[in-house]
This record gives structure tokens, C-alpha cells and sequence, in this order.
């Protein structure tokens, strides 16, 4: 009986860890969401400034084969 409540300490050990590391991992996987979230924001409003929303042609968007 002792020997089982061993392993079954031991399981749970090895489970909280894994736990552990899975939160961190989620925890800078969302860091790293926000950053590039950001980003995109950031490059958005620098095209907006570039090219206003003035009456663009789909046309002159077409690739030089066309």
C-alpha cells in the first residue's frame, strides 16, 4: 500500500509540473499574442498615414501582368 501511495505521489509530482510549464508556456505564448497585436496596430495606422483612405482602384492593384 505504501509503494502505491509512492507512485501515485510521484504521478502527482510529475503532473503538477507539467502544469506548471504548460501555464508558463501559455503565459508567454499570450505575452507574445499581445506584442504582435500591437505590432499590427502600429503598422496599420502607419499604412492609414501613408495611404489615407482617399478613393483607391482596386485597379491599380492588379499585378503588371494584367
Amino acid at each position: 500500500m505504501e509503494k502505491r501511495f509512492d507512485e501515485l505521489e510521484a504521478k502527482l509530482s510529475f503532473a503538477e509540473d507539467l502544469i506548471d510549464e504548460l501555464n508558463r508556456t501559455v503565459f508567454r505564448q499570450q505575452e507574445r499574442l499581445d506584442r504582435m497585436q500591437q505590432q499590427i496596430l502600429l503598422l496599420h495606422q502607419q499604412l492609414q498615414s501613408v495611404m489615407p483612405d482617399e478613393a483607391r482602384d482596386l485597379r491599380d492593384e492588379l499585378p503588371p501582368h494584367y
